[in-house]
């Protein structure tokens, strides 16, 4: 397993503590999948804003069917996120 540097979040300041305060709001903690990002919070950001769009923003495709394929995604990639 990679060992990545990451700041917890009673650590975080500036930008990555209203990310991390975001995040906490819509999802009720801050996932390691973010954490791992947190070493420069102005491409946690963007990460963020490229998931909302992609989930989120217009498409052809529905919300659930955006939904179903990042579980079957997920699920072939052995990941619980």
């Amino acid at each position: 397993m990679a060992w990545i540097t990451t700041v917890d979040e009673d650590r975080a300041e500036g930008l990555l503590e209203r990310v991390y305060e975001g995040v906490r709001k819509r999802a009720g903690k801050v996932f390691n999948i973010l954490k791992v990002q947190s070493t420069n919070p102005p491409v946690l950001q963007s990460s963020i804003g490229l998931y909302a769009s992609i989930m989120h923003g217009e498409s052809p495709l529905t919300r659930a069917k955006r939904e179903m394929l990042a579980v079957v995604v997920s699920k072939l990639n052995n990941c619980h996120y």
